[in-house]
């Protein structure tokens, strides 16, 4: 039983000093923040243009008939 428990200690001291995965780590979060930051100025682009077509089909809406 006490062996185990050192076992245990040992596997988590070593599993703690393991840096291997880090840098993959770090990349997937800087991954998802990238992709956060693009659908939110996608978001934003998407209304801009929605915005900037709404404005323009109610100007030519107003129009004379024989010019559009």
């Amino acid at each position: 039983m006490k062996q185990r428990k050192q076992d245990r200690r040992r596997k988590g001291r070593s599993l703690a000093k393991d840096t291997r995965g880090l840098t993959t780590v770090e990349y997937i979060i800087i991954l998802c923040l990238i992709a956060v930051v693009g659908f939110a100025v996608w978001r934003k682009f998407g209304i801009t243009v929605r915005t900037k077509v709404e404005g323009a089909d109610s100007t030519i809406g107003t129009l004379p008939e024989e010019s559009r």
